[in-house]
């Protein structure tokens, strides 16, 4: 699948994504993509977000790619459920955070911090970087297992933002069009 086949769709973490993170770079590129924007970016709340995205999803008008940074990537997990019978192709789930990351911020819904327990059902990437300030790579590979997910090893990638030098990050956008390849 090509991009131009597809509605990608850019699923923010907390705080959402600044001018300089990947994700608003990507947007800026890809002409079929779009940033998924919730009521509060500061003040997650899991149902909140997980009707957003359904929401984002339903107003597609091509088949949807799902590309989720940290938080972001957990509102999707836990949302395999909601997601069966909907248009969505694959997802590509960056630098999760984990459960005991999340639990920490008292600004996040609880339900955030809670293990996913269903399996995508569609094919994923979880591209995970092995010193992630807010996910240790066992986490993430215990993620990709339950979402039935392929897990990529970053390397020492901190959490793959504008903060750990990855603004446009030209080697994700190759993976995903990698990835695209395969749907």
């Amino acid at each position: 699948m090509r991009t131009s086949e597809a509605d990608i769709l850019l699923v923010p973490g907390l705080g959402g994504s600044g001018p300089d993170h990947w994700q608003s770079r990507w947007d800026a590129k890809l002409p079929t993509s779009r940033i998924v924007q919730q009521d509060d970016f500061d003040r997650p709340q899991l149902e909140a977000w997980r009707a957003r995205l359904i929401e984002e999803i339903q107003r597609a008008e091509r088949p949807v790619i799902l590309v989720a940074h940290s938080l972001g990537a957990l509102a999707v997990a836990h949302s395999a459920e909601q997601l069966r019978g909907l248009p969505v192709k694959g997802a590509f789930l960056v630098a999760p955070p984990s459960s005991e990351s999340v639990a920490a911020l008292p600004s996040v819904d609880a339900a955030f911090a809670a293990d996913p327990l269903e399996k995508l059902p569609f094919p994923a990437l979880v591209i995970a970087s092995r010193d992630d300030l807010y996910g240790g790579f066992e986490d993430a590979e215990r993620l990709a297992n339950t979402l039935g997910a392929e897990l990529v090893d970053a390397g020492n990638s901190g959490h793959i933002n504008a903060e750990s030098g990855h603004g446009p990050w030209p080697e994700g956008l190759m993976r995903f069009a990698g990835f695209m390849k395969t749907l």
